[in-house]
């Protein structure tokens, strides 16, 4: 069969009209349409789009018809160049769907963008779609496109960048149900270099608590600085892990804004913690000029930051701001580490160089990451986050900067020990001379005293001894009981004050002269009785010094042991051994009946007395019933 000639020109059309239903031809390429019904997850149009910029402030209707699209992005990889962020960026892509319902899609230039606007272009001209977000937080970068089974449509895309150097123009659409898994899949992407990021804001969480805890403590600012300087910078970090690649309102803010201030903010605690630390006003003039400096270049430049940010729409210029801002801080590390070698005998200095050395250069890698950020994207793993350079920069920084820490501290702790040993030793010697004036004073007071009672009471009470021995032997066989009494009494009160006299003696405070005169008082004290008393002491006395109160107090309790003896024991023999090996032992036994230590009625007060009076010179005492009785008076030396 054959068809007619003047049919085939008929036939033709139709085939074309019916082609035209289902694939209208764009522009340039019939095979830059995206099937929108083949979308699950994410489908990236980067090589479907074209791409026109403009600096006009026309609305974008008017504006569409004039704008010549070129194939393709206008710039080398994803992320935008400065010099292009300040303009109106248009895309245009077209869709189809083939499926046999409706599909809805989600239009993500990528990031940041924080204004997107979609136009449908057809024969008639542009005609606005409405504005449809998803319900999710991030929905400040999506925006719906709906497509009819079997439609098509040719779209244009006018977004405006935020004023950051990380935007990243990666055009793609995303399946409408499957829009969190999109994100969540985004966000894994980051996974290991949060992880690092939450560890290390761990370690400066730690730093502030730590800084915090010895300003409560010592009250010194500069760890409050610190705190200050750990808090911004450990907030910028946290904050950007959460926050990276999140198409929120805070998250905008915080990429175009918030990051530079939190940064400058803790880079001026640092100086500021740096001034303290050092103690620049007395010890390194220089550095105080060269921190201030630094200081007043970081607020000029959040000042200028901030004017250009909210009252210019020159990125260039506020992007050139903060650039120059942090390459002038690097200057300022260079001239820092070029003093400290100057100072290298300075080991505080010496810790700090090596700290600024490592910021230093891994700062510098991270920069050149921001400038070169095309060819770090590139690199394998964590090797590609310039964020990864700049937080091992300062872990290495702050690992060094803990060990120059303890060197300061340490040699703080040898100072102030130091000093504290200096005041009290001087204090002690204070309370020495103060000691000694007033042992001196009551030394010379003794031996007023004893003096005084020597050649006072001890004439007066021999005189009464002498007249009423001479009263007896006039009166013989006559002499009245009295006269007897006055004589023993005046002998007992003779003796008695004789031993005061010697305790209250200072030069008798010796231990040789104690014991020279407790043989003297024994040996007498049992002549002329049935008693034969033996002293027995070591052969080398040691050199020890005994106040009055313990001789009189030793010397009293050995008297008492002996009164009781002669009185109660009805002993024949009594020794006495004196030893000094281990402190100052004096044993007196006897060979009488012994004691019964069930009943020590009639000797109750005399031992509590010498008890007593042995535990107040911090001494004891001991008795005890073998083979008569045993008495036991310790004192340590």
């Amino acid at each position: 069969m054959r068809l007619n000639r003047s049919c085939i020109p008929a036939f033709l059309f139709f085939i074309a009209l019916a082609l035209g239903k289902r694939m209208p031809a764009q522009e340039n390429n019939p095979d830059r349409f995206t099937d929108i019904s083949k979308v699950i997850v994410e489908t990236r149009i980067l090589d479907k789009v074209s791409s026109a910029y403009s600096s006009s402030g026309q609305p974008a209707e008017q504006l569409l018809p004039s704008l010549k699209f070129i194939p393709g992005i206008q710039h080398k990889g994803p992320t935008m160049p400065e010099q292009l962020l300040s303009k109106r960026i248009f895309l245009q892509f077209a869709i189809l769907n083939t499926a046999d319902s409706l599909i809805q899609v989600y239009f993500c230039p990528g990031y940041y963008f924080n204004d997107i606007r979609l136009f449908r272009k057809d024969k008639s001209g542009f005609t606005a779609l409405p504005e449809i977000m998803p319900d999710i937080n991030e929905k400040r970068g999506f925006r719906q496109l709906s497509l009819a089974a079997g439609d098509s449509m040719t779209i244009i895309a006018e977004i405006k960048a935020l004023k950051t150097y990380n935007n990243i123009l990666r055009p793609r659409l995303v399946g409408g149900p499957h829009i969190n898994a999109f994100l969540a899949q985004l966000h894994s992407n980051f996974k290991n270099g949060n992880q690092l990021t939450y560890v290390f804001c761990g370690l400066l969480l730690m730093m502030i608590l730590f800084s915090i805890t010895n300003y409560i403590q010592g009250g010194n600012k500069e760890f409050l600085y610190y705190s200050g300087y750990a808090l911004f910078l450990g907030g910028l970090f946290f904050l950007q892990s959460i926050y990276q690649l999140h198409a929120s309102g805070f998250g905008f803010f915080l990429e175009g804004y918030l990051d530079f201030i939190l940064q400058g903010t803790g880079t001026i605690f640092y100086m500021l913690f740096m001034k303290k630390f050092l103690d620049t006003r007395n010890k390194h003039p220089f550095l105080l000029r060269l921190y201030n400096t630094g200081i007043a270049i970081l607020i000029g430049a959040m000042i200028l930051y901030t004017l250009l940010h909210y009252f210019s729409a020159n990125y260039q210029v506020e992007y050139l701001t903060e650039f120059l801002s942090k390459v002038l801080l690097l200057i300022l590390i260079l001239i820092f580490m070029v003093y400290s070698l100057r100072k290298w005998d300075n080991h505080l200095l010496r810790y700090l160089f090596w700290g600024n050395l490592f910021l230093f250069v891994f700062s510098s890698l991270s920069y050149l990451g921001i400038v070169f950020n095309h060819y770090f994207r590139q690199l394998p793993g964590l090797l590609n986050s310039t964020v990864t350079y700049y937080e091992t920069g300062l872990f290495l920084e702050l690992t060094l900067f803990l060990a120059g820490l303890n060197y300061k501290n340490r040699r703080n702790i040898i100072r102030q020990t130091k000093e504290r040993e200096t005041l009290k030793a001087q204090n002690l010697l204070k309370e020495y001379e103060k000691e000694i004036a007033v042992y001196k004073a009551q030394q010379e007071e003794r031996q007023r005293i004893s003096a005084d009672m020597h050649d006072e009471l001890g004439a007066g009470m021999t005189a009464i001894r002498l007249m009423s021995e001479i009263a007896r032997n006039k009166m013989k066989e006559n002499t009245p009981v009295e006269i007897e009494k006055i004589s023993r009494s005046a002998d007992d009160v003779l003796n008695k004050m004789n031993a005061i006299i010697w305790s209250m003696n200072s030069g008798n405070d010796t231990l040789d002269n104690l014991v020279s005169y407790i043989r003297s008082y024994a040996i007498e004290y049992f002549d002329g009785t049935q008693v034969d008393c033996r002293v027995q002491v070591s052969e080398l006395l040691p050199a020890k010094e005994l106040t009055g109160d313990k001789r009189r107090n030793i010397f009293l309790s050995v008297k008492e042991s002996l009164n009781n003896i002669l009185k109660h024991a009805e002993a024949t023999a009594v020794v006495i051994r004196i030893n000094t090996d281990e402190g100052l032992e004096i044993i007196i036994s006897d060979n009488g009946k012994g004691i019964d230590l069930d009943k020590l009625r009639q000797f109750g007060n005399g031992l509590k007395n010498i008890a007593r009076r042995m535990e107040s010179i911090g001494g004891r005492y001991h008795i005890e019933n073998k083979n008569g009785t045993v008495s036991t008076l310790s004192l340590p030396l």
